[in-house]
């Protein structure tokens, strides 16, 4: 008999803003399986990162801890392997878990609770790229803004064959799953590169959009000299200084970008009829997210690296069994902080305490639809290329603040000023509410301590990466393992492996009878 505890498919993007879909507004995205998703499920309009970069972001996500707390200070920063993760308290409630695609660890440990990884990872596992704040003027970068300038029109490229190999083992799984019945039940992640720059898609993809109907950014390009200190720096740092930058290239990014959507969102459906094909649906609470956003032009800023909105708000839809939420949208400020609780919960049907204390908050009260929820701010940092000092945001109520201790503090009445024009910070009407809003920071961090440990980290990290690659050098990028006894028509299971594989399978004795579990045959 299969468990009824329920099973998890957790379905990643990477660089995917909330603000780009059309089940959070947007009018031109065409992704009609995430809006489905979102129609049968429930939607959290506010969800945020809590970091604005890929791996500091998913190890927010995985911990339930603000990455400063645990050394995460950028893409080139380990984690370590004694922070307690989703997987490792999953696992210790008897789930299986399993990984197909990014997740961007960075170190030895590839795995951080996971059983199990179907595929490799797409960027390295080495210190290559760890910044250093000891250089002064102008940001040494590695980003490239070719993915802008030479977006367009692709058959192929090394985003497309990833994300074809992270999808096909991802199906794969689902339907292994569904074959064995396990008793354990299982987290399946399934974690795609697409829509990252670089922006190029395929021309069926490209197709999906008329050229001349694509919108341009509503907040038009900044000059540098305009700009605060983070977003002049962020200018430079993506080297848009080196590129003529005209709306016809920023046109076709903002078309691949779109393309790119659609062809995850065509993975998100093909996953979801594979849950409905194998009977595991009922059973599945599917949960889909990105690890950050795209500015994709907006002020004249692309990628990520800043705690603007594009960038910060990311998607978040849970799909449940109906006894447990009607679907429907929350309006609560959430983040990624939350999903560690939240699923913890979800498995175990009830509160699950954690070994350690932990940022986040259970979103289950909000997926009952409970009244007397409480609020939560939410907060978040930046701590990499770019930043010169730790950088934070507050969220709180309709209000966001951003400060850093060079750059001072920008203040957003996000409620009037969706898009981040007028800064209220230093006028003399926001006094009482900025110092409030710098309270809530210095209450959350210790701004000191958390500069001297990125500064110590990046001295250890840019010390270590030349000596670990000089000679002799075993790198850490995982390598996917396969057991070929157990796969096929092999092994003990062999005489019947053929008969039991199909799905769904039909008992030729018993034809009414569909067989509940392979493992009783």
């Amino acid at each position: 008999m299969t468990t009824q505890r329920p099973n998890f498919l957790f379905i990643m993007a990477d660089q995917l803003s909330a603000l780009a879909l059309p089940s959070y507004g947007h009018p031109i995205v065409k992704a009609p399986h995430i809006d489905a998703l979102a129609r049968d499920g429930v939607l959290f309009e506010n969800a945020y990162c809590n970091f604005p970069f890929c791996a500091p972001s998913r190890i927010a996500m995985l911990s339930g801890q603000l990455p400063s707390r645990i050394g995460a200070f950028d893409n080139a920063a380990e984690m370590s392997s004694s922070i307690p993760t989703i997987l490792h308290y999953l696992r210790a409630q008897g789930y299986h878990t399993s990984l197909s695609g990014k997740m961007h660890f960075i170190g030895p440990d590839q795995l951080h609770g996971y059983e199990e990884r179907l595929t490799t990872d797409i960027y390295p596992a080495d210190f290559a790229t760890t910044p250093d704040w000891s250089v002064k003027g102008k940001p040494v970068s590695g980003i490239s803004f070719r993915g802008v300038v030479e977006a367009g029109l692709c058959n192929r490229n090394l985003q497309i064959d990833f994300d074809e190999d992270v999808h096909h083992e991802g199906v794969r799984k689902l339907y292994a799953l569904a074959r064995t019945r396990p008793q354990r039940p299982f987290m399946l992640t399934v974690s795609y590169t697409h829509p990252h720059n670089p922006f190029n898609t395929t021309q069926a993809y490209w197709d999906r959009y008329d050229h001349a109907a694509i919108d341009m950014p509503a907040v038009p390009a900044i000059a540098p000299g305009d700009r605060d200190p983070h977003s002049t720096r962020h200018y430079y740092l993506t080297r848009m200084d080196e590129y003529d930058v005209t709306d016809e290239r920023i046109r076709m990014a903002r078309h691949a970008y779109y393309g790119m959507v659609s062809y995850f969102d065509d993975k998100v459906g093909e996953l979801l009829r594979v849950l409905d094909d194998t009977g595991l649906a009922d059973n599945t609470i599917v949960v889909l997210t990105a690890d950050h956003g795209e500015m994709l032009g907006e002020r004249g800023m692309w990628f990520k690296m800043c705690l603007f909105e594009r960038a910060m708000r990311v998607p978040l839809i849970f799909r449940l069994p109906s006894a447990v939420r009607k679907p429907g949208r929350v309006a609560s400020h959430v983040s990624h902080l939350d999903l560690l609780p939240t699923l913890l919960d979800l498995a175990a049907g009830k509160s699950t305490p954690t070994v350690e204390p932990i940022d986040g908050h259970s979103l289950v009260p909000l997926l009952q639809q409970d009244g007397d929820v409480p609020t939560h701010d939410v907060f978040a940092e930046y701590t990499a290329e770019g930043a010169i000092a730790p950088c934070f945001m507050v969220r709180s109520g309709r209000h966001k603040y951003i400060w850093s201790e060079p750059d001072g503090g920008q203040l957003f009445d996000l409620a009037r000023d969706p898009h981040e024009i007028d800064d209220l910070a230093g006028k003399a009407s926001s006094a009482e509410l900025e110092d409030s809003m710098l309270r809530k920071v210095h209450a959350r961090w210790n701004v000191a301590a958390v500069e001297q440990d990125v500064l110590k980290s990046q001295r250890r990290r840019l010390f270590l990466q030349p000596v670990l690659t000089f000679a002799n050098s075993h790198g850490w990028d995982y390598q996917p393992f396969r057991d070929a006894s157990h796969e096929y028509v092999r092994g003990k299971t062999a005489t019947n492996a053929k008969a039991l594989s199909r799905i769904p399978y039909v008992d030729p004795v018993r034809p009414d009878h569909p067989r509940e579990s392979a493992t009783s045959d």
